[in-house]
């Protein structure tokens, strides 16, 4: 019951903020007390950022901007950053508001733009700002949601693009994920937005507990209470980066012991420092290289069912670990669901695919989807079908789906909160190398854990892996909060759009607003600290160093420069080294049989592709190696010259892919290769000496200047220079944050003015004024934009047909998830052939202006979803278009959507021409099927 001094400060509230009254009285529970605090400051006029943890309502600040809109006749967007959560918070607010007041735009959708709640992506609001769309008028409120996406290097400048752009008269309300330094986040806002209040919450509305499950039983992962289950326990920030190492001598006596002796017993067996298992060679007999500690996944959900812990989101970082984990679970016949349950749950499957075309059903895999859901299980990642995602986040929300296996990409946004949350590794492939995960991402990942208003607990379980260190984990269970780190820079787009809105000055002193810029500034104020100390330090060397005989510092200097040439030359000879292996590497040819010098390879190998010479990294030849392996190798793998010793014919019908034709083919090198024995011939490089020291006359000279200098014969020399030494290593050390200081002040509008040096080469910009072809740039959004734009001027899409330009415009969208495939990608033959070959030497031209003005934003261009836009833009159906690329549907239909975005901002740039019509008919022919269901849901 609440004191009368509470009441009284309700009722004063009450008077102050009659909004937030009649707000509150919409919900059958008490607001948080953080939640009143952002709602009140709101009224009172002020911008808002909310930082809290997952699940805690944030979003209720969010919906109360749309009351306050809708109350006092203004319009509100209600900004995310996927098409999902803005799909499922429209429905929310259709829900509350009803659907004439709401409206949706998310590229795929434009529904009832016009209403005074619009919810929309943030590439859309991005988009209207730079277009001076009229929807912005009138425009009061701004909400954007999981506004921390603005660390993500992909996409995180739109957030901050938005920010900076909307007008003054908009209030922002930012909801954010608890990051450490928020109060430095809300500093940037009132320098860019005005007055702005900053809300942390750092208590979990349901007390999280922390296990570990070691075979079929599952342990506390600390002796006492998890820090994560303490209402009202503040986040531990981490102060030196690494916050698992940082905690773990905190921790050491909090961790369940049982686990640390669980620990020792199992890393006599397998290592500690890779939670990998050693080479089954180095393993004892009889023993598998799994640890009998690891449970099996049928295993994990059959314990949580038994004790009571489902419903719960599995993860797993890898999207065939899901779809076999439901395999697996279904092979071991498990079934969570009731009878009532399994029929609910069959109406809503037929009822959602029911616009599905039945001759697709059988390629996605519609019928084990639909018995896995039945008995309560399903998969859930981004290689999936939207339609099939869709029905899995409803029955999973609804309670019908006890256990969703499901990738990191479940964690971004989408309202999908469990019982308990269960994490099958903690490291994960990033796309380049097997990485821990971070405190940030553990955090995002347990956060979904404990539902509010359902649970009184939430449960998070790490399962038990070989070299598992459990106070490790309880060091990224204990440190729940992660910096906010801007990834803004200026792109050609970004460049276009704000010379032709504002002109150049105007818009490089915007662009000094960005959140990156504002950070750099703040690391500046140390960096002055440091050089100030460092000068200080500098006198106090300079009295140490003095010598009675003459200046010792110049006496040292020369000593220096001697030492600095010697060293130059070894870098010549290395380099010429180089230069002498890059050109043996481009004399290879197709069926030259070699010996890698050194690397992962290093032995006989036999050439299948010379590989195309890559300015950026050399020749990268495509190789057969005895153990059967193909390999696209690099510089680093020939420190020194190759020849070809012989050749050997490649059968014309080769496949790299296929085992049994790389077995025979190595099984023929071999052969081959026996004859010349382990080394084979002599290097041509062996035996070459360099040029001695003794031959370099300025070397001779220098020598000679030191012998003769006065403090040559000093008493005290060596002690002078060891002096000198710090001296010369303190000086360059203050030399280097001096530059640093320069180089972070006005950082982003130096790029800035590069981005426009490449755009006046170009002549896409004329002063302040942007050109014809500026203005088609300025419709194009996408990674190659300046490609695209070059393309369109020279013609190269003119004259292709319907499939040839889906195929050409499929290069400048695709990014293969396979960085280093070593076959070549199918290409369609004739026209299309010819244009990509142009569009390669626009990329190259446009790479080498790039390199002569300091700048790098054009990836390469990736073929290998060129073939499959050209069949599906042919009327291939989706069964051949999938067998014949080696797609998962969900990939295909997300890139032929992002084609479809591309096609009709060419469409849109291209102006009154035949192109227009033709890429058009691109949109039509591609929008069909399973795309065009998938434009409906999404």
């Amino acid at each position: 019951m609440s004191t009368p001094s509470e009441k009284y400060a309700t009722f004063r509230s009450d008077q102050e903020h009659p909004a937030v009254k009649d707000f509150r009285g919409l919900y059958d529970f008490a607001l948080d007390e953080f939640q009143l605090r952002a709602c009140a400051a709101l009224e009172d006029g002020h911008q808002v950022l909310v930082a809290a943890p997952t699940g805690s309502g944030k979003t209720l600040v969010g919906e109360f901007a749309v009351h306050l809109a809708l109350e006092r006749g203004q319009k509100c967007f209600y900004t995310t950053p996927i098409k999902a959560l803005s799909n499922q918070k429209y429905g929310d607010l259709v829900s509350r508001y009803g659907a004439d007041k709401v409206g949706l735009l998310t590229g795929d959708n434009s529904v009832n733009s016009d209403a005074p709640i619009v919810v929309m992506t943030t590439e859309v609001l991005r988009n209207m700002l730079y277009a001076g769309s009229q929807t912005l008028l009138g425009l009061s409120y701004v909400v954007m949601d999981e506004v921390h996406y603005l660390a993500d290097r992909a996409r995180g400048a739109v957030w901050e693009e938005v920010l900076i752009h909307l007008a003054d008269s908009v209030s922002v309300v930012s909801l954010s994920a608890t990051v450490s330094n928020a109060e430095e986040f809300g500093d940037w806002l009132e320098t860019v937005r005005g007055n702005t209040v900053v809300v942390l919450e750092e208590k979990r509305p349901v007390p999280l507990f922390q296990h570990v499950m070691v075979g079929k039983r599952l342990h506390d992962l600390f002796a006492g209470e998890a820090p994560t289950a303490r209402v009202g326990a503040p986040a531990k920030a981490s102060k030196s980066g690494n916050p698992a190492k940082e905690v773990k001598a905190d921790l050491r006596d909090l961790v369940n012991p049982q686990l640390v002796r669980i620990a020792r017993d199992d890393n006599r067996i397998f290592r500690d420092d890779s939670r990998k298992p050693r080479r089954r060679r180095d393993l004892p007999k009889g023993r598998p290289a799994r640890s009998h500690f690891t449970p099996y996944r049928s295993d994990v959900v059959e314990e949580l069912d038994a004790g009571a812990l489902l419903p719960a989101i599995f993860f797993i970082f890898s999207r065939k670990g899901c779809e076999d984990a439901v395999v697996q679970c279904l092979r071991s016949g498990l079934r969570l669901t009731k009878p009532s349950e399994r029929d609910e749950i069959k109406r809503v499957v037929a009822e959602r695919t029911a616009d599905l075309p039945d001759e697709d059903l059988g390629v996605l895999g519609y019928h084990d989807f639909a018995e896995a859901l039945s008995r309560g299980i399903a998969a859930h990642h981004a290689g999936m079908l939207a339609a099939f995602k869709e029905v899995v986040e409803e029955l999973f929300a609804r309670g019908l789906i006890k256990v969703v296996f499901a990738t990191e990409t479940l964690a971004l946004g989408i309202n999908m909160p469990a019982r308990t949350v269960v994490l099958e590794k903690l490291s994960k492939w990033n796309g380049e190398a097997h990485v821990d995960i971070t405190p940030g991402e553990y955090t995002q990942l347990t956060g979904r854990a404990g539902r509010r208003g359902i649970d009184v607990e939430g449960h998070a379980v790490v399962l038990w892996q070989p070299g598992f260190d459990p106070r490790e984990v309880a060091g990224l269970a204990s440190t729940r909060t992660y910096p906010l780190r801007s990834s803004f820079s200026p792109s050609y787009n970004m460049a276009v759009n704000l010379v032709r809105q504002v002109g150049r000055m105007r818009a490089r002193d915007m662009l000094e607003l960005s959140f990156a810029q504002f950070q750099s500034d703040q690391a500046v104020v140390g960096l002055a600290r440091q050089v100030q100390r460092n000068t200080e330090a500098l006198e106090g060397y300079k009295e140490s160093i003095e010598c009675h005989l003459g200046d010792f510092l110049e006496y040292a200097a020369l000593r220096r420069r001697i030492g600095d040439r010697e060293a130059s030359g070894s870098k010549r000879r290395k380099l010429d080294r180089r230069v002498e292996a890059q050109e043996s590497i481009e004399k290879l040819k197709t069926g030259d049989i070699i010996r890698i010098p050194a690397g992962r390879s290093a032995g006989w190998a036999l050439v299948l592709d010379p590989g195309m010479r890559s300015e950026r990294e050399g020749p990268r030849p495509t190789v057969l190696t005895l153990d059967r392996q193909v390999r696209k190798l690099s510089m680093v793998d020939f420190p020194t010259p190759v020849e070809a010793i012989g050749t050997l014919r490649i059968p014309r019908k080769f496949n790299p892919r296929n085992p049994q034709q790389r077995r025979e083919l190595a099984q023929v090198l071999r052969t081959r290769t026996d004859l010349l024995g382990e080394d084979g011939p002599p290097s041509r490089s062996r035996g070459k000496d360099a040029v001695s020291h003794a031959d370099d006359p300025e070397l001779q000279e220098m020598r000679a200047e030191l012998r003769a200098h006065p403090c040559h014969g000093c008493s005290d020399r060596e002690d002078h220079a060891r002096w000198a030494e710090r001296y010369f290593r303190l000086d360059r050390e203050n030399r280097d944050v001096q530059r640093k200081i320069e180089q972070r002040t006005n950082t982003i509008a130096r790029q800035f003015d590069r981005v426009c040096q490449v755009l006046d080469a170009l002549h896409y910009l004329d002063g302040d004024k942007t050109t014809e072809a500026g203005d088609r740039l300025a419709r194009i959004y996408t990674e190659l934009d300046l490609v695209a734009a070059e393309c369109l001027r020279q013609g190269v899409f003119d004259d292709l047909t319907v499939p040839e330009l889906a195929a050409c415009l499929a290069a400048l969208v695709y990014e293969s998830r396979s960085k280093d495939d070593p076959t070549s990608p199918r290409l369609p033959r004739g026209d299309v052939q010819e244009a990509i070959e142009r569009m390669g030497s626009i990329w190259r031209d446009l790479s080498a202006l790039e390199r002569d003005m300091r700048v790098d934003f054009l990836r390469s261009m990736d073929l290998n979803f060129c073939w499959p836009a050209f069949r599906w833009a042919s009327g291939a159906s989706l069964a051949e278009v999938l067998y014949e690329s080696d797609l998962a549907a969900g990939d295909f239909v997300r890139w032929v959507k992002q084609l479809i975005d591309l096609t009709e901002q060419i469409a849109d740039a291209a102006g009154d021409t035949a192109l227009r019509k033709t890429a058009r008919s691109v949109v039509d022919q591609i929008r069909r099927g399973v795309i065009s269901y998938a434009s409906m849901v999404e």
